[in-house]
């Protein structure tokens, strides 16, 4: 069975849907771009490299993505069933990776699991 990848709904909300209609044309494109080789990474069997994604803490990882001007991060978890689900996304304005945008990943996903 291969991996494939969802977004997280909550009450009708999607938060990586808003976030990703909130990018440009170009670098919704790339987040695309780089969810595709994520997938294809890890149906390979290849551990991705920390420069595309990297574990933060409590099964949450960020998926790495860098455009011209700026950097974004979409937070995702595996669920069960090899499915990667994507929490949320943001654009990066610090250094490190803001703890309340982890938290929100991690409450997002405690709210699927109800």
């Amino acid at each position: 069975m291969s991996f494939t990848y969802d977004f997280a709904k909550i009450n009708n909300n999607v938060p990586m849907i808003e976030f990703l209609d909130s990018l440009s044309l170009k670098e919704r494109a790339k987040m695309f771009a780089y969810i595709d080789k994520l997938i294809e990474l890890k149906n390979n069997g290849i551990q991705p490299k920390e420069n595309l994604s990297r574990h933060l803490r409590d099964g949450i990882f960020e998926l790495r993505v860098s455009f011209e001007n700026r950097i974004s991060r979409g937070f995702y978890f595996y669920e069960s069933n090899r499915q990667i689900i994507f929490t949320h996304g943001f654009v990066k304005k610090e250094e490190k990776t803001p703890a309340r945008e982890i938290e929100k990943a991690i409450l997002i996903r405690n709210l699927l699991k109800g």
